[in-house]
């Protein structure tokens, strides 16, 4: 029990701090926040050797625990990639600071002016699993955004976080900013992660990066908002009115160009008119790149090759290469299967049909929605962010890929000339 108490003071007093940090940042301008911004890159560049050392650390002891490769690939990183980390924070220098933006102003009858000021969210935790880039990513948004930020990356990553750490510190007192605006929490104890999620007096927003797991525990445990998606089961649904070369293109990149990823697409649609015309030559290529297809019985009836697809392939996020595959009757049908199944993250239609496009568009709740693109396009790079650290589902603050404005929200302001309230 005095483990846990004792971890459990830790992370108040670095609430605490990070509550007077964010205090303090709340009076630097962007040109301050940009230094250190691009003092941090120049730290880790410097400190190339040292970080690559703490990382073997990591490495060393992964594989003495029996972590796997994939998992081994997460967690290393070489020279290029402390460069690439470096070269991440110096663009999110250059991205225009959203803090401070005001907008919407308008006259009232009263004479006094209302409008809406772009303000920080305050603190920050982060909670986040194996990889140590991570650590810089989040650090850097937060700093941009004007938030003070607590992170707590996985056991596994602590040598190389804290060597990061170190990095972050030294560069933010080059610039004149408080230490403190970036801490990363020092112990493995799981307790830790309890603790920040039992503190909403010294944290205001949790964001977990990671698997399934991680995430449904912050977001069932955790006592103040979170930002997160549990699951990213992504649609393509090929309609009647669709080019079909256009949908094939899309089909197979949405898939295949990268299999791990939360925005792949999990299950693809394919209406009943056209379905014999675009399944067996879409099944062809997929086999050819090794994917598995998981059928309905309408689309195995078509290419019998499919393996049968179950009631849970429907809401399954493979993150590999398996597809599953089904026929439906039009548009309605497929609205309704991907509000079924689907995750509310990204969903996308090929069809040259506007009319049927902008039902699409409207009716399909998720929090990107497309046409005639691939679903591999909700990334916050893609989008014009920037950067992001992590992809939204819920419905209220952010929603998609949030970058800088994401870890904003607005206040009102009001502008008067002495007006009094009659």
């Amino acid at each position: 029990m005095a483990n846990d108490n004792t971890v459990t003071e830790t992370i108040q007093a670095m609430g605490q701090a990070a509550r007077r940090a964010a205090r303090a940042l709340s009076r630097v301008d962007t040109q301050k926040k940009n230094a250190a911004l691009l003092a941090i890159a120049d730290q880790l560049v410097q400190h190339t050797g040292t970080l690559i050392e703490a990382n073997k650390k990591d490495l060393e002891a992964g594989r003495a625990n029996g972590l796997d490769e994939a998992m081994i690939d997460r967690l290393a990183f070489d020279a290029a990639g402390i460069e690439k980390m470096a070269e991440g924070v110096r663009q999110i220098a250059a991205l225009p600071d959203p803090v401070g933006e005001i907008t919407d102003t308008v006259f009232r009858p009263s004479g006094i002016q209302v409008g809406r000021m772009r303000v920080p969210l305050g603190v920050i935790g982060i909670i986040y699993e194996s990889r140590p880039n991570v650590t810089i990513d989040a650090a850097a948004l937060c700093l941009k955004s004007g938030n003070a930020t607590i992170l707590r990356g996985g056991s596994e990553a602590i040598h190389s976080n804290q060597a990061l750490a170190a990095c972050i510190r030294d560069g933010l007192e080059a610039a004149g900013l408080p230490a403190e605006t970036v801490q990363i929490v020092g112990t493995t104890d799981r307790e830790a992660v309890t603790a920040m999620l039992r503190s909403p007096e010294a944290i205001d927003v949790i964001i977990p990066r990671g698997g399934k797991g991680l995430v449904a525990l912050v977001s069932r445990e955790a006592r103040m908002p979170v930002i997160k998606h549990l699951d990213g089961v992504c649609h393509v649904y090929i309609d009647r009115d669709a080019d079909l070369d256009k949908a094939k293109a899309i089909a197979i990149n949405a898939k295949t160009h990268r299999y791990g990823v939360c925005n792949a697409m999990e299950t693809l649609l394919v209406d009943q008119s056209v379905a014999e015309a675009v399944l067996p030559d879409l099944a062809k290529r997929f086999g050819e790149l090794d994917v598995e297809l998981r059928g309905c019985e309408r689309s195995r009836a078509i290419v019998s090759s499919m393996t049968a697809a179950t009631e849970e392939d429907w809401g399954e996020e493979y993150l590999g290469p398996i597809l599953a595959v089904a026929v439906v009757d039009d548009l309605d049908a497929a609205i309704e299967h991907i509000e079924t199944y689907g995750s509310h993250h990204t969903d996308s239609i090929v069809t040259e049909n506007y009319t049927t496009a902008r039902r699409f568009l409207r009716e399909v709740d998720s929090a990107s929605v497309m046409i005639n693109a691939s679903t591999r396009f909700a990334d916050g790079m893609e989008y014009g962010l920037g950067a992001e650290i992590g992809i939204s589902t819920d419905k209220i603050h952010a929603r998609g890929p949030v970058g800088l404005e994401g870890l904003t929200s607005q206040k009102f302001i009001v502008l008067g000339n002495g007006e009094t309230r009659h």
